[in-house]
């Protein structure tokens, strides 16, 4: 008999969308919760088999993956439901249960939110000329 406790799982009520988690790095300092997800998403995603889980469930056709679909990562089937649970538990992955499978998804809204995180920042204050700059590559070739 185990003594194991089973956890509800935070997951959006249906038709509700996954809140992004921070907003993107270069334009402010994280706060120290802001800092707490990022931290929990990339730690999740900073091992090659749940990198691989979340990839074969990004790009599976429809958007979602049975897990029978997704289990070949070259570990055993308890060590994938592990690598998926901390998946759920970072919020990268919901799941649904489906008779015997579990079906996992990534929301758009998580793809989206983890663009905006890394997405390169715009340009600021950007010498726009139509000369060459002394010492600087012309590659027109133009005289200053």
């Amino acid at each position: 008999m185990s003594n194991a406790k089973v956890l509800p799982l935070l997951e959006p009520a249906p038709g509700e969308a996954v809140a992004p988690c921070c907003p993107p790095l270069t334009e402010r300092p994280f706060t120290a919760e802001e800092a707490e997800t990022a931290a929990r998403m990339f730690k999740a995603l900073g091992d090659p088999v749940r990198l691989r889980l979340f990839s074969a469930v990004a790009s599976h056709e429809g958007g979602e993956a049975c897990v029978c679909d997704i289990s070949d990562v070259g570990v055993s089937q308890p060590t994938v439901s592990h690598h998926l649970k901390k998946l759920r538990e970072a919020g990268l992955l919901t799941s649904e249960r489906r008779g015997t499978w579990v079906y996992y998804r990534v929301e758009p809204s998580v793809m989206a939110a983890m663009g905006r995180l890394l997405a390169a920042p715009r340009p600021r204050n950007r010498l726009t000329t139509d000369r060459a700059v002394p010492g600087l590559y012309n590659p027109a070739g133009q005289t200053p």
